[in-house]
């Protein structure tokens, strides 16, 4: 794991938290904090999975540009020294 993604994580971790502990102080009944807490967390978790999907989509066209690159490269390669 890179440190940009260790960062996003990290304030995606943060603001969570952050988000849980406002619910938690906020002046309301127990009932509808917790109604909040859940729905809140199934947006979070719905937000990372997408977020997580994205990245593995990127890595794969990312990888894919490389492989094409390199193998033009090498083609490259072998006609200059043929």
């Amino acid at each position: 794991m890179n440190t940009t993604s260790k960062v996003i994580l990290g304030l995606a971790g943060a603001v969570a938290a952050g988000v849980v502990i406002g619910l938690l102080i906020a002046p309301e009944k127990g009932s509808e904090t917790r109604k909040k807490l859940r729905d809140t967390a199934g947006d979070w978790a719905n937000k990372v999975g997408d977020l997580f999907a994205a990245g593995k989509e990127e890595y794969e066209n990312l990888k894919s540009k490389a492989s094409s690159v390199a193998d033009q490269t090498i083609g490259k390669t072998k006609q200059n020294f043929s």
